[in-house]
């Protein structure tokens, strides 16, 4: 098997109008959610759609596309990396965020 690598591959909605952050080392990123549906039937018969939601960054050329082209509702195929990360809010407490960085990405559906 050839060397195992970091993956995600998604299909989904932006959740959120993409923000774009312009860092004072001069490179740009970009950070909105998506939503993936699974459906699926209960033991009664009933049809049941959970939504899990993911935190995206996208960083230079590929954060100015999104943030032009895309907006709340948006369907697209992302492809990227898995992140985790921690810092501390305003309060001094500790908090962790998983993100999927974005290297790739396909518009899907009408605009």
């Amino acid at each position: 098997m050839n060397a195992l690598k970091n993956k995600v591959q998604l299909i989904g909605n932006l959740g959120n109008k993409p923000e774009l952050i312009f860092l004072e080392s001069g490179k740009k990123l970009t950070k909105f959610s998506v939503a993936t549906n699974e459906t699926y039937k209960n033991a009664k018969g009933e049809k049941v759609t959970e939504t899990q939601w993911h935190n995206i960054i996208a960083w230079n050329k590929t954060a100015e596309i999104i943030e032009s082209y895309l907006d709340k509702g948006s369907e697209v195929m992302i492809e990227g990396k898995l992140t985790s990360r921690s810092y501390e809010n305003e309060n001094g407490e500790k908090r962790y965020i998983t993100e999927v960085v974005c290297n790739e990405i396909l518009m899907l559906g009408n605009k």
